[in-house]
C-alpha cells in the first residue's frame, strides 16, 4: 500500500485492516481538522494510540479510574507524572517538529509508573488498550485528511500488542451505541448543564443523584464519567430522557475538544461504518465501568518493562487481567462518589485582570471564587476563607509566590490543600522549584477556560 496519501473521504476502517496484514514496524500517522493521530503498530499489532488533542488529560481520566481499584495511583502520583511528563505549549511544538515518530510523552509516563511499580504490567496493559480505543473511536470518524506511514524511531519498550480487528469490533460497537443518541448528543465532550428553573418538577428527574447535579456545570460527558467512575455510554443513556425533555441541555465541546470529529448524524454513513457488525440491538447497559471484565485473549503482554520487581502475590494474581483488575472491587457510582455542593477558591496575583478572568472562568463552574490581589496579605486571608484549592501567582510585588507557597504549607492546615502556580514562566527550573516548596500544579499563562477548568478538575474531583 502507499505510503501516504490525501483523501476527501477517509476510509480509516480499510486503512487498519491493510495494516494488521503488515509484518514491520510502522507509525500511522493522519491528520484532519488540526488533530493529528497517532497509531503505533508492530507486526500487525497495535502497541499504542493517541491523538494531538489533551493527551495528558485523555491518561488522567483513565489513571483517575484506575485508581479506585489501585491505591497506589494516587492523586499525588498522577500529579507528579504530569509535572514530569507533560510538555508547555512551546516545547510541544518543538517535539512535534522534530520527534514526531518517537512514542509520545503520555506514553513514557505509563513506562514510568511500571518503573516505579505504581503499575503492574498487566494494570499497564489494560490501561494502554482502553486508551488505545478511545483514540481508535475518534479515528474512526475522520471523514477527510491526510496520512502517512513512517518507521517508529524509538525503541521504547512495548507494553502489549493488541488485535486491530477486536479494537475495531469494540470501536465500532461504541459508536453504534453513540448511535443513538444523535442527533441530541453529538460529542462525548459535549458539556450538560441542569436547567434549575426548567419546567419539569423536581419529582420528574429521580433518577439524577444530587452528586451528579453537583458536577453538572461545565464539565464534559467524558469528565463527569471519570468523575463518577462511570462509562461515557451509560452516563449519556441515564441522562438522555432528560434532555429529551429539555431540563438538561448540553453546550457545545470547549476548544480543543470542538476539533475532534463528531458522531455520524446521517444513518447512510453510519451504516457503512458498522457493515457486518453484530446485531444493533446489542447495548452496554451492563458496563458502569470502563475497565469491564476483558477475556485474556484481547491483549497480548510483551516482556516486562526493565527495573520492575514483581508484586507480592497478594496483591497481583497471575496470569490474567480478570485477577489483576477486578472491576467490582470497591466501584465508586453517582450514589457513592462524594463532592462538595461549592468549592472555594482562593486565587492570589496582584494583576487585576487576572483576578478577573480568573472569576470569570470559574463563578459559573460551581465554585466560589475569593480574589487576593494584596500578596502581603494573602496568609492571613486564605487562613480565614480555609479554601478548597489556591491558585498562586508566581510573580508577585512585595513576596513571590515560592515564598508564599512555603509560608503556607509550614501551616498544618494547608498541607493538602492543592496550590497551583498560575504564572508565565514556562522554563524547567521554575517548575521544579515549585514542586520543592509543595506545589501541588503548573498552570502557564496566557490559559484558556478549559485550560483552568481542566487543572482544577484533576486536583477537586
Amino acid at each position: 500500500m502507499n505510503n501516504s496519501g490525501a483523501f476527501t473521504q477517509l476510509r480509516p476502517l480499510s486503512l487498519l485492516r491493510q495494516l494488521s496484514n503488515c509484518s514491520d514496524s510502522t507509525c500511522l500517522q493522519a491528520s484532519s481538522n488540526s488533530v493529528s493521530w497517532s497509531i503505533y503498530l508492530e507486526q500487525g499489532k497495535i502497541t499504542y494510540a493517541t491523538h494531538s488533542v489533551e493527551p495528558f488529560d485523555r491518561l488522567e481520566r483513565h489513571l483517575r479510574r484506575l485508581s479506585h481499584q489501585i491505591p497506589l495511583l494516587s492523586s499525588e502520583v498522577r500529579v507528579q507524572v504530569r509535572l514530569m511528563f507533560e510538555p508547555d505549549v512551546h516545547s510541544q511544538l518543538i517535539e512535534d517538529d522534530s520527534n514526531s515518530r518517537n512514542y509520545p510523552p503520555e506514553y513514557q509516563a505509563i513506562s514510568w509508573l511500571v518503573s516505579q511499580q505504581h503499575l503492574h504490567s498487566t494494570q499497564a496493559a489494560v490501561l494502554v488498550q482502553e486508551l488505545v480505543k478511545e483514540v481508535i473511536e475518534s479515528f474512526l470518524l475522520i471523514k477527510e485528511g491526510s496520512y502517512e506511514l513512517a518507521e517508529p524511531l524509538s525503541r521504547m519498550t512495548k507494553i502489549c500488542r493488541l488485535d486491530i480487528e477486536k479494537i475495531l469490533d469494540r470501536c465500532q460497537l461504541r459508536l453504534q451505541n453513540w448511535q443513538a443518541f444523535v442527533p441530541q448528543i453529538s460529542s462525548p465532550y459535549q458539556r450538560p448543564y441542569l436547567l434549575i428553573n426548567s419546567k419539569l418538577e423536581n419529582q420528574d428527574l429521580p433518577k439524577l443523584q444530587p452528586d451528579l447535579t453537583t458536577w453538572m456545570k461545565g464539565f464534559s460527558l467524558c469528565h463527569l464519567a471519570a468523575i463518577l467512575n462511570q462509562d461515557e455510554i451509560q452516563l449519556a443513556r441515564n441522562l438522555y430522557p432528560y434532555i429529551l425533555q429539555g431540563a438538561i441541555i448540553l453546550h457545545e465541546p470547549d476548544p480543543p475538544y470542538d476539533r475532534l470529529p463528531k458522531i455520524f448524524e446521517e444513518q447512510s454513513l453510519f451504516s457503512k461504518l458498522i457493515s457486518g457488525l453484530v446485531d444493533t440491538k446489542q447495548e452496554l447497559s451492563t458496563t458502569v465501568n470502563s475497565y469491564p471484565n476483558i477475556p485474556e485473549e484481547k491483549i497480548v503482554p510483551v516482556q516486562r518493562l526493565p527495573q520492575i520487581s514483581t508484586p507480592p502475590k497478594e496483591n497481583f494474581q497471575e496470569p490474567t487481567i480478570l485477577n489483576n483488575i477486578n472491576p467490582t472491587s470497591q466501584r465508586v457510582t453517582a450514589a457513592t462518589v462524594t463532592a462538595k455542593k461549592v468549592h472555594k477558591i482562593v486565587s492570589v496575583d496582584d494583576s487585576p485582570t487576572i483576578l478577573k478572568e480568573i472569576s470569570y472562568f470559574l463563578e459559573n463552574e460551581n465554585f466560589s471564587v475569593v480574589t487576593i490581589n494584596d500578596p502581603v496579605k494573602a496568609v492571613l486571608s486564605i487562613i480565614r476563607h480555609k479554601p478548597d484549592l489556591i491558585l498562586l501567582d508566581l510573580n508577585m510585588l512585595g513576596i513571590d509566590g515560592y515564598e508564599l507557597c512555603r509560608i503556607i504549607r509550614n501551616n498544618s492546615i494547608f498541607q493538602k490543600t492543592p496550590i497551583i502556580f498560575v504564572t508565565g514562566n514556562k522554563g524547567i527550573v521554575d517548575k521544579v522549584k515549585a514542586k520543592l516548596v509543595g506545589a501541588s500544579g503548573y498552570l502557564t499563562k496566557p490559559f484558556t477556560r478549559a485550560e483552568l477548568l481542566k487543572i482544577v478538575f484533576m486536583h477537586l474531583a
